[in-house]
């Protein structure tokens, strides 16, 4: 690069923003129609953490609300987890200026989590569990019919390789969920960004970034190594994490080997009868 192409050139750090912002709106738009995530009367509780990917979602949201053809309802709530040294004013200055309405709540998940969790340990399965259980009651108590969640295409990329290499199984985070007990929709309005615009986007916005001091400073986590691999992956092969992502949406069961997802035991050539028979190989061979 020459000495030239590195002066800052404002108009085209213009263009490059403008085009980043179009591209992410687009993409949202893209993933709330796939997915239907949106629906008319809808009340979305948006998870608000302060962090880059939250912040943007907030934004691109509200974009799409003034011009979407149908109307709901926008509300940020913000988990106060009592962590030491926490900025409370940051969050309820920037939504008021916004004109956003927003609940901020208050939880000492931080003191839970430190006493729980023995040092060396990471916090990020329990803290995740306890803020989302905060979320999910306030939403049920309020009547929210959606709560959208601020996880993007490599968080998502991320947790198939998590479960993949220490859980044994091919999952990951879908980007609309019903929970557990049937009460709550969550939505990924962000699964189809990818966390470089994010961070590119969080900064043309200035967005007032909050960092997690309880589980960023660790520096252990599984999340970490899996992200550094498809970080070099990403660059040895551009495109690489798009493609995964892909193929996360279009499974071939008959090529896999979940027997409940795909008869295997029915294949057999169209001439071979079918049997009653279901076999008895592992009675044979533990009596041989």
């Amino acid at each position: 690069m020459t000495a030239a192409s590195k002066i800052a050139d404002p108009r085209r750090d213009k263009r490059e923003a403008d085009k980043r912002a179009k591209r992410l709106r687009r993409q949202v738009g893209q993933a709330i129609e796939d997915f239907n995530m949106i629906e008319a009367g809808d009340r979305v509780m948006v998870a608000l953490s302060g962090g880059k990917d939250s912040y943007a979602m907030l934004d691109i949201l509200r974009s799409l609300q003034a011009a979407a053809p149908v109307d709901f309802e926008l509300f940020a709530v913000n988990l106060d987890q009592e962590q030491p040294g926490f900025p409370e004013h940051v969050l309820p200055d920037y939504l008021r200026k916004l004109g956003m309405p927003f609940e901020i709540l208050e939880q000492d998940t931080y003191s839970v989590v430190t006493r729980v969790i023995p040092e060396g340990k990471t916090y990020c399965s329990l803290c995740s569990r306890l803020r989302r259980g905060a979320l999910y009651t306030y939403a049920a108590e309020q009547g929210f019919t959606k709560i959208a969640l601020g996880h993007h295409m490599d968080d998502m990329v991320e947790t198939l390789f998590l479960n993949l290499f220490h859980g044994g199984r091919m999952a990951s985070m879908p980007p609309k969920l019903k929970s557990d007990k049937g009460d709550h929709v969550v939505i990924r309005p962000l699964a189809y960004c990818r966390e470089s615009d994010l961070a590119a986007f969080a900064q043309d916005k200035a967005f007032p970034i909050i960092p997690c001091n309880l589980c960023g400073t660790q520096d252990n986590l599984q999340r970490v190594a899996i992200k550094q691999m498809l970080q070099q992956w990403d660059r040895l092969s551009p495109g690489r994490v798009e493609t995964i992502f892909k193929a996360m949406g279009n499974l071939a069961p008959s090529q896999l080997a979940d027997r409940s997802l795909f008869d295997f035991a029915s294949l057999r050539i169209d001439a071979q009868p079918e049997t009653n028979a279901t076999g008895g190989w592992l009675v044979g061979s533990t009596n041989s």
